[in-house]
């Protein structure tokens, strides 16, 4: 589980988000940091269990520095007020579906999984793929566990039908999407119990027939 002190550190930076601060209590972010590490290292551990592809991957490749690039943007707060971790096959850097864990105190915290806004290529052959097994897709989004944890599809489509694609296809709702992603919201009480990583593997169990029907979409 997360120590306590680490999500007090999240609570404090965003109350506190300057670098006179951060250099005071650098001891207590990178206490943080460690711990939010080995924590990701805990949920890698279950998550392999049900997906060896993930064998061999290391917590660092997965977690998301605090520092933000401010360079251009409006914002210019130094520090990300949330710890964050992408886990898939190749960790954060590889364009992979696979599910993000998102920390932040104060009732922001989450776990999403899919693929966000994929590049034109990949949008098309999950389209395709979506197309040509419309029956398996719907089965997986439909799933009792899926559906129990996150709901469904997020609701990032275009408003008019796909370029390349029959306009009379029966399921044409489901090539809109721009993003195949679902989220699951994660209360201050589940991020700071003893069974968050229970948790967080019961929710990649349920999103694991979506990821990996993505993955090999363009594979």
């Amino acid at each position: 589980m997360l120590q306590p002190s680490t999500l007090s550190f999240i609570k404090d930076i965003k109350k506190n988000n300057n670098r006179d601060w951060f250099e005071k209590n650098k001891p207590r972010y990178e206490n943080a940091k460690t711990d939010f590490e080995s924590f990701v290292a805990g949920i890698l551990n279950q998550f392999v269990k049900i997906n060896p592809k993930l064998k061999g991957l290391e917590a660092r490749k997965c977690t998301f520095r605090i520092y933000r690039d401010v360079r251009f943007s409006k914002n210019k707060d130094p520090y990300k007020t949330n710890m964050g971790a992408s886990i898939n096959e190749g960790g954060k850097k590889m364009e992979m579906a696979g599910v993000y864990v998102h920390i932040e105190p104060g009732g922001n915290s989450f776990i999403a999984g899919g693929r966000y806004m994929p590049m034109p290529p990949e949008l098309k052959a999950i389209r395709q793929e979506i197309q040509y097994n419309t029956k398996a897709f719907k089965k997986i989004i439909s799933e009792k566990n899926f559906k129990k944890y996150f709901g469904g599809l997020e609701e990032i489509k275009l408003k008019t039908n796909p370029k390349g694609f029959d306009k009379d296809f029966a399921d044409i709702e489901l090539l809109k999407y721009t993003s195949y992603i679902a989220t699951r919201k994660l209360d201050d009480k589940t991020i700071a119990s003893k069974n968050f990583v229970k948790e967080l593997t019961a929710s990649y169990k349920a999103m694991m027939p979506l990821i990996k029907f993505l993955n090999e979409a363009v594979r």
